[in-house]
């Protein structure tokens, strides 16, 4: 397993977590998981740096780029 696919399988546990706590009535709990995710995101988004995706980075090492014709 890499980096990237790691950190994707990571957020998709998260929002998986977030929707469960919502079904169960713990919505305060799940709105603060949901703000992290979004907030986490953003900084991706404007500085193009995911502290989760640094870190995996150094553990498990960068996936091999795929050439698309």
């Amino acid at each position: 397993m890499c980096a990237e696919r790691i950190q994707r399988f990571l957020m998709a546990m998260v929002i998986t977590i977030s929707m469960v706590l919502f079904v169960t009535g713990q919505t305060q709990l799940a709105v603060i998981i949901q703000t992290f995710v979004i907030v986490m995101v953003v900084v991706w988004a404007l500085s193009d740096f995911c502290p989760s995706l640094w870190l995996f980075d150094k553990i498990f090492g960068k996936c091999p780029r795929k050439d698309h014709p």
